[in-house]
């Protein structure tokens, strides 16, 4: 009889519910919120600059945080970096690995190898400009370009003649230039694209082993008639072995190591 009722009154019934869950609602205090935080306000203000030299300071800091954010290029751009890593991408599709040994893992070994092939000119410029400059032995401009001569130094030891020729006529410059006096601008570019050959050179002499033993699979399986089986598939462990058996990581790097002396 009871359920009938409600069933019979069903509409009232779920109005009153509604009614009693609303008036709880808005008349108990929530315990559980949590406080008002106040919220922070940020902004960048402009003011006056008692000092000159605040003012110095401050494009100091600015001019550090620009070199910070350009860093990666730098490092790219003007060390042993390059080559390695293109080298090294070669060897990986050379092989035919698809994704192993993966890109995190090459570019963690080209970055140490930079590391180790740099580290008589870090250290040049550490003793000679960075160490002095934090001293205030000398300006941040004297600290700029005695860092920069050994990195010069590097870059023109592994720059084709050819290369700087180019750039130094596309710059329109008047009159013979000789080597030392080569602008940044100009040495560069010519480092980079000297770079890029070298590295294209030392893959091509990678792919050719590689290619011998995929030409002897393919041609092995088409005189046995298994026109629907990859080459690839079966090359691969053969590339891997003669890899192997070479000591191929020892030579690969060692060639590198020596091709920048």
């Amino acid at each position: 009889m009871i359920i009938h009722r409600i069933l019979k009154h069903k509409k009232k019934f779920i109005l009153v519910v509604f009614a009693i869950v609303m008036f709880y609602a808005i008349n108990i205090p929530n315990t559980y919120a949590q406080p008002n935080l106040p919220i922070p306000s940020i902004g960048l203000n402009i003011g006056e600059a008692e000092e000159p030299q605040e003012v110095a300071t401050s494009l100091q800091i600015l001019v550090l945080l620009t070199i910070l954010s350009l860093a990666p290029a730098i490092l790219i751009m003007m060390t042993s970096f390059t080559r390695i890593i293109i080298v090294l991408s070669f060897l990986r599709n050379a092989i035919a690995t698809q994704q192993t040994p993966p890109t995190q893992v090459l570019v963690g070994l080209a970055l140490f190898l930079t590391f180790f092939t740099m580290s008589p000119i870090l250290s040049d410029v550490n003793e000679n400009a960075l160490q002095p400059y934090l001293q205030e032995e000398i300006t941040q401009e004297e600290a700029i370009a005695l860092g920069m001569d050994p990195i010069r130094e590097f870059m023109l030891r592994q720059t084709r003649e050819k290369d700087l020729d180019l750039f130094i006529e596309a710059s329109n410059t008047v009159g013979a230039v000789e080597v030392n006096e080569v602008s940044n601008t100009i040495l560069i570019p010519a480092f980079i694209i000297s770079e890029l050959k070298t590295a294209f050179q030392m893959g091509f002499i990678l792919f050719i082993p590689f290619i011998v033993i995929d030409m002897v699979v393919a041609s092995t399986l088409m005189s046995m008639g298994m026109m629907m089986l990859p080459p690839a598939m079966i090359s691969l462990p053969f590339k891997l072995l003669l890899f192997i058996m070479v000591d191929g990581w020892n030579i690969l790097i060692q060639s590198l190591l020596t091709s920048f002396r």
